[in-house]
């Protein structure tokens, strides 16, 4: 897990890395043990206000096309160096309109094993339409838990970060060097 230090840490390596005119905004990095993904936001296409839903989201579609062509040697090069510095795959996605588009990012695989209730859950899901197989009727449980669960996991999150905190107060812990007089 990372902590909420080394989020601001990284969050703020990627604001001085990026170029300023990269992005209209930087919007979201977010990590995990694998992947760092960086959301930035971009200009709208500028349409008429009365243009239908279809136009618009194509002018949006084709600006986020766009965009990830043209910038992607300036991108490569941000990424490879986070990749260096931060051990980590380095993925892109942008803003633009409201919506939320994603270049490329890590598809990881996460093993687990579940007893036959369990497993009855995913072929119900298979079996009903709602994912291709039981690896997508997992993915797709997870997703239905964190878009319902956002409070609940972060209050985890932040009382995970208060254990990293009291651990590395623990006897394990580099004792702190006394500061120097005068200061």
């Amino acid at each position: 897990m990372i902590t909420t230090e080394q989020q601001e840490k990284l969050r703020g390596w990627f604001a001085g890395r990026v170029p300023d005119d990269l992005f209209e905004a930087l919007v979201e990095v977010t990590a995990d043990r694998e992947e760092i993904t960086v959301i930035g936001r971009i200009l709208e296409p500028r349409l008429a206000e009365d243009v239908s839903a279809a136009e618009r989201e194509a002018a949006v579609q084709g600006r986020v096309q766009e965009f990830r062509e043209r910038t992607r040697e300036t991108r490569m090069e941000v990424a490879q160096e986070a990749q260096h510095k931060f051990r980590r795959k380095v993925s892109w996605g942008v803003e633009c309109g409201g919506e939320r588009v994603l270049f490329t990012h890590v598809a990881a695989p996460v093993m687990t094993r579940l007893r036959q209730p369990e497993r009855q859950v995913l072929d119900t899901l298979v079996a009903a339409g709602v994912a291709r197989s039981r690896s997508d009727a997992l993915a797709w449980c997870v997703r239905l838990v964190q878009r319902h669960t956002d409070d609940w996991l972060a209050e985890l999150r932040d009382s995970l970060e208060h254990v990293q905190r009291v651990r590395a107060q623990g006897p394990d812990a580099e004792p702190e060097e006394p500061a120097a007089d005068g200061e």
